[in-house]
């Protein structure tokens, strides 16, 4: 037999052998892939199952405080509350590796999908992704305004503006949808602000050309150009804050930067209050001057109105949610302080 041949058949055997090993590992990763879906849903069912008699147990424990109860007994009972209080968190942290129901706005996008991540790594790097995503978005949105603000003047490259704004804030509501499926904790306005903003530019995109469009034009550039220095100045604070907190085990793994304030940045981040409530307050003269602009007789479109009411939804939603961020800070601060100070 020729050494070639030779060396071709052990070349097939040694093939050979490695296809059945592939083959036994494809077969036990589907036997186990079928062991974790018997898991998962076991795990689901117990937990809505435990939620139930939790609500029978808060129920039962009503009647019993109407009775005459023991110091001792009073002490038991508070301590059940106070594990009652503890085991919602609890199940947001196992279900956030368990395959959920996607809300509306996901099935209308990806259909009936899963998007859970199962496994911790992968729900961080997707959540670093998602900051890198609105960082880098955030410098090329500050870059093209600036170059529509200064250099070019065309209505068709503001166009192109405005349709990257659409697509970043569309973008930003699947990706953080995708991202509360998995854990984050995203509280409900920076959420919303998101689809009004959406709105916004895509009113913006559809108002044609015109004295009043040009007379609007530079205002809206420059709000838009100090709201991207501000969210590049706030993301690389937040980041380095919440690297800190996770760090210390104050924070979650998967909180994220948002575009406002939140009760966490309370410490070593108030410096960007002032930024924030010009921004805010920028909104409501934006709003202002698109509902003075509404009421000329030879305003015709209907993209002022529209872009009016959006500009003074934002300036509600984000001054009333920093409002009450800042309110309650102060009065838990006020409630810390010993009595007598």
């Amino acid at each position: 037999m020729p050494p070639s041949l030779t060396a071709a058949l052990q070349e097939w055997e040694s093939l050979e052998k490695e296809y059945h090993q592939i083959q036994e590992s494809q077969r036990l990763y589907l036997q186990k892939l079928d062991e974790v879906s018997k898991l998962q849903s076991n795990c689901s069912s117990s937990i809505s199952h435990h939620r139930s008699r939790l609500k029978d147990m808060s129920q039962l424990m009503k009647k019993c405080n109407k009775e005459r109860l023991t110091e001792e007994d009073v002490k038991t009972l508070d301590e059940i509350k106070e594990h009652i209080k503890a085991r919602p968190n609890t199940f947001f942290e196992m279900e956030a590796f368990l395959p959920k129901k996607n809300g509306l706005y996901l099935n209308l996008v990806l259909g009936n999908v899963s998007v859970t991540l199962l496994s911790k790594q992968s729900k961080f790097a997707y959540k670093d992704e998602y900051e890198k995503f609105k960082l880098y978005l955030t410098v090329i949105l500050l870059l093209f305004t600036f170059m529509c603000y200064f250099f070019v003047s065309y209505r068709l490259v503001d166009a192109i503006l405005n349709f990257l704004l659409v697509w970043y804030y569309c973008t930003l509501t699947i990706r953080e949808s995708i991202l509360i499926s998995n854990g984050s904790r995203i509280k409900g306005w920076w959420v919303f602000h998101h689809y009004v903003s959406a709105f916004l530019s895509g009113v913006m995109l559809t108002w044609p050309d015109g004295y009043l469009y040009q007379n609007f034009r530079n205002q809206f550039l420059a709000f838009s150009l100090y709201q991207s220095m501000v969210h590049c100045m706030q993301y690389y604070y937040q980041s380095g804050c919440l690297y800190r907190l996770r760090t210390l085990g104050e924070r979650h793994n998967m909180d994220l930067t948002v575009e406002g304030f939140q009760s966490w940045m309370w410490q070593g981040l108030t410096f960007l209050l002032p930024f924030l409530f010009f921004g805010h307050f920028w909104q409501l003269y934006n709003g202002l001057s698109l509902f003075r602009m509404a009421r000329l007789p030879d305003c015709k479109e209907w993209q002022v109105s529209m872009c009016g009411i959006s500009f003074l939804i934002l300036f509600m939603g984000n001054f009333l949610t920093t409002v009450a961020v800042v309110r309650t800070k102060l009065k838990s601060k006020d409630q810390a302080k010993p009595k007598g100070q």
